[in-house]
């Protein structure tokens, strides 16, 4: 058990929490989600000691060990990926480089064969011998193949490393794991592996992540950061989310007598209670919100925006053609022979394992960088948004949000300009904000702002949930579900893709595979698991 005692941290004149008290108990994964500077990732460096508390504390069952996903990509250069992933159990490691030094000793004494027979004893009950075997199998299963495993990490790339060290992270089962976004520059297959592997897990798991998906599959508890105070609610991120918007509604609504309330609620738990016998988590997660106390379901008091897409005019039959369309970068291919149309209601996720090649053809079509081969052809009937991954040349300048705004709008009235501000939940003095000093969050707002007053009939959009909190995500997935016109857009986000998608392409050096059908049937389709082992195999 992990609990948590009137913790209170203050950065100035500024409170983050406020007298913090918390219990986490084995066997639940809890999520922890807030709004963009609440303090989500600043609590996991308070669980972990990393940081120090203004006042309160933080105790830990005696004998538990815990592990920490490490964010520093460079702190183990000097050490091979195998050992990287084993120093992740400190004790194990130390034994093990003890016991290493004690038999490479040329002058080998009586007194080192006692202090090796006590390691040796030591080692084995924390399943050292096995340690090696165990660590290669994580690595093997989060996508680190064995020709690595010997290698230094200074000689494997950025995305190896990530996976390296969450390997390190779940390594011999710690009893308490803090995981800080652990799906990043995961491929859709490892973060599959990875709910399962949590979802079974037998220990204390809290996590943050912006993946609404990864959240569902693993979590059996919400812990949400709010007004300086963290609050437990049982249940996975979809039923927190439901659950505080149908109370929300009910307040709302003055004229709802109580009982009727209270029926609604017991039917809302009722029917996730049904629906999550199928979910990976489902003995505890059922059993917990069948013994849920609807007391517990309240609003959030957390501001959403107002994301509503519109089209100008309504988009004609000939949308898109692309022919043949090819591109190269540092003399490598990131996809030749592409081509396909565009049909009406077409909303299109493009995938690749190279996500240079998505955002190069999608700079393409918006008309960023001209063709290297192949040609393309937009119909006459569309207007074309474009929210780009990388957005720096968007806030160059030394403009306020109103007049930043208003460059791209033909009304050039404040109050119209403030209007789709405030929708993205910049109001009063954050309108006169400097556009170049802008958080990455903050900056994707402002483009979604620019994109609903061009009210185009075609979003393309590289990435767009990237830097957004949950709040966005959730109101700007659910505004594509709704968006009459088409949409092309990649995405790591599961729930984004597969709620929003109809139609899959993915793009490799050998051409495309394009598929009428859903992002969860793609990804279990036998078929095309076996032609993407085949595309994406280099041209001769």
């Amino acid at each position: 058990m992990l609990t948590v005692s009137n913790l209170s941290l203050q950065f100035g004149k500024r409170t983050l929490f406020d007298e913090v008290n918390i219990k986490f108990t084995k066997g639940n994964c809890y999520g922890v989600i807030g709004a963009n500077g609440a303090g989500k990732s600043t609590f996991l460096k308070i669980l972990s000691g990393e940081i120090e508390s203004t006042s309160g504390s933080v105790s830990i069952e005696k004998g538990a060990r815990m592990a920490v996903l490490k964010q520093d990509h460079f702190a183990y250069d000097e050490f091979t990926v195998l050992d990287t992933v084993i120093m992740g159990h400190e004790t194990m490691y130390a034994v093990k480089k003890e016991l290493d030094e004690i038999y490479l000793k040329p002058d080998f004494s009586e007194a080192d064969g006692i202090r090796a027979g006590e390691l040796s004893a030591d080692f084995e009950e924390m399943g050292g011998w096995n340690a090696e075997s165990d660590a290669a199998g994580l690595l093997s299963n989060l996508g680190v193949i064995e020709d690595l495993h010997s290698k230094k990490m200074s000689d494997i790339n950025t995305n190896q490393k990530v996976r390296v060290l969450l390997a390190q992270a779940l390594f011999g089962t710690p009893e308490i794991l803090l995981l800080d976004e652990p799906t990043n520059d995961l491929d859709a297959e490892t973060i599959l592996w990875l709910e399962d592997f949590l979802a079974d897990y037998k220990n204390t798991v809290i996590v943050v992540s912006h993946d609404r998906h990864f959240l569902d599959a693993v979590c059996t508890h919400i812990a949400d950061v709010d007004r300086k105070k963290i609050r437990l609610f049982t249940g996975n991120y979809t039923f927190w989310y439901e659950s505080s918007q149908l109370a929300a509604r009910q307040i709302a609504d003055k004229n709802k007598k109580t009982e009727q309330r209270r029926k609604e609620l017991m039917e809302f738990i009722q029917r996730f209670s049904a629906n999550a016998s199928k979910a990976r988590q489902a003995t505890s997660r059922k059993k917990a919100l069948e013994k849920l106390n609807i007391d517990q379901i309240q609003p959030s008091s957390r501001r959403y925006p107002g994301i509503i897409f519109k089209q100008q005019r309504e988009i004609g039959n000939q949308i898109l053609s692309v022919n043949n369309l090819g591109a190269t970068a540092d003399g490598v291919t990131l996809f030749s022979k592409i081509s396909f149309s565009i049909e009406r209601g077409d909303k299109i996720a493009f995938l690749s394992k190279n996500s240079l090649a998505v955002t190069r053809f999608f700079e393409i079509l918006a008309g960023e960088i001209a063709t290297e081969e192949g040609d393309f052809e937009w119909g006459v009937t569309t207007f074309r948004s474009y929210l780009p991954n990388e957005n720096n040349k968007y806030f160059t300048g030394e403009h306020n949000l109103v007049d930043w705004l208003r460059q791209y709008s033909e009304e050039k009235d404040e109050t119209f300009i403030r209007g789709f501000l405030g929708r993205m939940l910049f109001s009063g003095e954050e309108t006169q904000k400097m556009s170049n000093v802008l958080s990455g969050g903050e900056k994707v707002r402002c483009l979604l702002s620019k994109i609903m007053l061009e009210e185009g009939n075609i979003l393309i959009l590289d990435e767009p949930t990237s830097h957004l909190d949950l709040e966005s995500i959730t109101k700007f997935n659910e505004s594509l579900i709704d968006f009459p016109g088409n949409v092309i857009f990649t995405s790591h986000d599961h729930q984004f893709v597969q709620t929003v998608a109809n139609r899959i392409i993915e793009i490799t050096p050998n051409g495309i595979i394009d598929r009428l059908m859903t992002y969860d049937d793609y990804l279990t389709n036998k078929d095309v698991k076996a032609l993407r082992e085949e595309m994406y195999k280099q041209p001769a």
